[in-house]
């Protein structure tokens, strides 16, 4: 059987919830608020931990780095969605296709070692102190950055050039608002048992043990912040440790359900409010959570802007 690829068809149809013409209109306000509001959460962190020299630490450049790629996330996908719930054409490119399914594997794969790495990066600060700066010394932070951006987009290469070279037989009716593993998947028309199970494995591989990490690491926290003996700095440690684990459950949470079940026993309408919750609620949470709730980007943010109009008197 000849693979479908660009030459045969040029475009897919984004159904998204087309058949709920009134739903849409409501999610495009909504959404376009929440793409707003994380550009500008997302844009805040990066610039301070830019311009700001006290935002020069370990935990603050895997922050960064955390911003920036849900910032790409959030543009990869959003965009094009608003497009299709306010508009009639629904249509997007192949090599559109193409590109979005591999931006948004990349950097979704880019998150679940990046988020491991963080909570080592605390588990590191609260339970070895002393030998902080010694553990998480400038080199390995960029080997561990250097590391995340490559596993992520090493492995959307070979994602992507399994899905999209799958025989479709002229199926380009896409039944979510954008191009996605498990969806395309469900396009082709041979057996896609091999893609499912390497899907599996790879999802294994970069949800189930990074998360594992991640819980063994806040164990650890938990356990050290217990020996803390003022009531106050045991709630305030459990409140930031709890939050952060939100996100995270969150995060893995949504993007377990999808990916480490077979395609064909997905049910399209909760699989498109999975993908909402990944691709727009966790963008949006991560600076709430992980960084503007912190006194020292308080502090820089305040710094910034007290700046700006003494730096415009001067001129």
């Amino acid at each position: 059987m000849e693979r479908v690829n660009s030459s045969t068809f040029s475009w897919f149809v984004l159904l998204g919830f087309s058949n709920r013409p009134q739903l849409e209109t409501a999610l495009f306000a909504v959404i376009l608020i929440v793409y707003f509001l994380s550009v500008l959460g997302n844009g805040t962190i990066i610039l301070l931990s830019v311009v700001d020299p006290r935002l020069h630490t370990p935990m603050y450049v895997f922050l960064s780095n955390l911003s920036f790629m849900d910032l790409c996330l959030t543009t990869c996908t959003v965009p094009q969605t608003l497009v299709n719930f306010k508009g009639r054409d629904k249509t997007i490119t192949y090599g559109g296709c193409v590109t979005q399914l591999f931006i948004a594997l990349g950097l979704g794969g880019v998150e679940c070692v990046l988020l491991s790495v963080m909570a080592y990066d605390r588990y590191a600060a609260v339970c070895r102190p002393l030998h902080y700066m010694v553990i998480m010394h400038p080199q390995l932070c960029l080997q561990l950055v250097v590391t995340a951006w490559l596993t992520g987009f090493g492995n959307s290469v070979v994602q992507t050039t399994l899905t999209m070279t799958l025989p479709l037989c002229g199926r380009n009716r896409v039944d979510h608002f954008f191009c996605e593993v498990p969806v395309m998947l469900k396009l082709a028309c041979t057996s896609t048992a091999v893609n499912e199970a390497e899907l599996f494995a790879v999802s294994v591989f970069f949800l189930v043990v990074p998360l594992s990490l991640i819980l063994v690491s806040y164990g650890h926290i938990t356990r050290a912040v217990l020996k803390i003996k003022s009531a106050q700095g045991r709630r305030k440690a459990f409140g930031t440790c709890g939050s952060h684990l939100l996100v995270v459950i969150i995060f893995f949470g949504t993007l377990i359900s999808m990916y480490l079940q077979p395609p064909s026993s997905y049910s399209q309408d909760v699989n498109k409010s999975i993908a909402l919750f990944y691709t727009l609620v966790t963008p949006l949470l991560n600076p709430l959570i992980y960084t503007l709730r912190n006194k020292e980007v308080k502090g820089a943010l305040r710094r910034l802007v007290g700046s700006t109009p003494d730096s415009m008197q001067s001129q």
